[in-house]
């Protein structure tokens, strides 16, 4: 019996390795996996490989240990794992809705304050959000004003990308800033002022769109802040569900606790134990889980099809939950890092089992 048809949406650099076998971070062969186990085939494509017009595509599908392609009739539910950001790709997405496809994750690059403004109409959020606005510069002399480290981050990239930090000493603030936007990027300048925003600051957030937040008071790991990845994901049943939650502990060097900023992966338990033993550990974990829940439910019901996605969340050294952003494609790889495998392959094979709750007519819960 010929299984139905689960489309995954891909980049192009995704899209050239599946014949080579090289997919990066993206373990693709667990899909496969979990297609097996819930009565599906993935398929892989791109935008451009979709002809709406016939509802057919030309995909990959693995025959043994290879991939071949093929025409199909379009999946009626495909997992997004692909970033495009122009309006004329969001047209295509949106006709692909019009013609009954169910694409979850469809949009998956939202602006970091919309995020916030979403989360600040949930009164039981609100407390664990940062303070944020806008980074204007009469913002920047209010949030001055209000805290004594701020961090000014562009509002739509990734992976610790263009991030800043101001910090106040005694009679003059400290500004430490990437020296380009590349995620190669190892060299950070320092400049201190006293009253005048300095030219570089003002001209990056007058030439694009950034925000500035209160530095979270994060618990901290030999000296060094952490905060938390955690995948938050629906499956089986439609209803959301925590996959997994690994810790992300800040190099010596940085502030930012990004992995391709030279941050490292840490156990939790093993953080919690060695620095916070004082803490019970259940209740702990229970309130991130609560949270990291409650985020994800009420953004559900801002974002439809939402399905899939990567939270960072730190706590205080008493274990409550601060809330720092949202990752609409989540980079799963944090944690195959931390040799958390069984949880790497969950967040693969959780989608699948989303997909097949959708194709069987099943309605996610609110």
């Amino acid at each position: 019996m010929a299984y139905p048809y689960v489309g995954i949406l891909v980049n192009d650099s995704l899209y050239a390795g599946i014949p080579l076998g090289n997919t990066q971070y993206e373990a693709i062969q667990y899909y496969d996996e979990a297609g097996k186990k819930y009565g599906v085939t993935p398929c892989y494509f791109r935008l451009q490989d979709v002809q709406i017009d016939k509802m057919k595509v030309h995909a990959y599908v693995q025959k043994g240990l290879c991939f071949e392609l093929k025409w199909l009739d379009l999946p009626m539910v495909i997992h997004n794992r692909a970033i495009y950001l122009d309006h004329i790709s969001y047209l295509k997405l949106e006709e692909w809705t019009k013609r009954g496809v169910i694409l979850f994750n469809r949009w998956n690059r939202y602006s970091k304050l919309r995020i916030h403004d979403l989360l600040m109409k949930n009164d039981s959020i609100r407390p664990h959000l940062p303070g944020t606005y806008p980074a204007t510069l009469k913002n920047m002399k209010i949030m001055m004003s209000a805290y004594d480290s701020l961090i000014i981050k562009p509002t739509n990239s990734s992976i610790g990308r263009g991030v800043m930090k101001m910090d106040r000493h005694v009679r003059s603030w400290k500004l430490i800033y990437p020296a380009s936007m590349k995620i190669s990027n190892r060299v950070w300048r320092t400049v201190s002022f006293r009253h005048y925003l300095p030219l570089i600051l003002r001209r990056k957030i007058q030439s694009r769109t950034y925000m500035i937040q209160q530095r979270l008071p994060l618990a901290t790991f030999d000296g060094r802040p952490f905060d938390l990845r955690i995948s938050a994901q629906r499956g089986a049943s439609g209803e959301w569900g925590i996959t997994g939650i690994v810790a992300k502990v800040a190099s010596r060097e940085l502030f930012l606790t990004n992995v391709a900023q030279g941050g490292e992966v840490r156990a939790l338990s093993d953080i919690l134990s060695t620095e916070y033993p004082h803490l019970n550990q259940e209740e702990v974990i229970h309130q991130i889980t609560d949270f990291s829940l409650r985020v994800a439910r009420h953004l559900s019901t801002e974002l439809p099809y939402l399905a899939d996605i990567g939270l960072d969340v730190g706590i205080t050294s008493d274990g409550f939950p601060l809330f720092i952003e949202c990752n609409g494609k989540d980079q799963r790889y944090s944690f195959l890092e931390a040799n958390m495998h069984e949880i790497w392959k969950a967040t693969y094979f959780n989608p699948i089992a989303y997909a097949k709750f959708l194709l069987d007519g099943g309605i996610p819960p609110l």
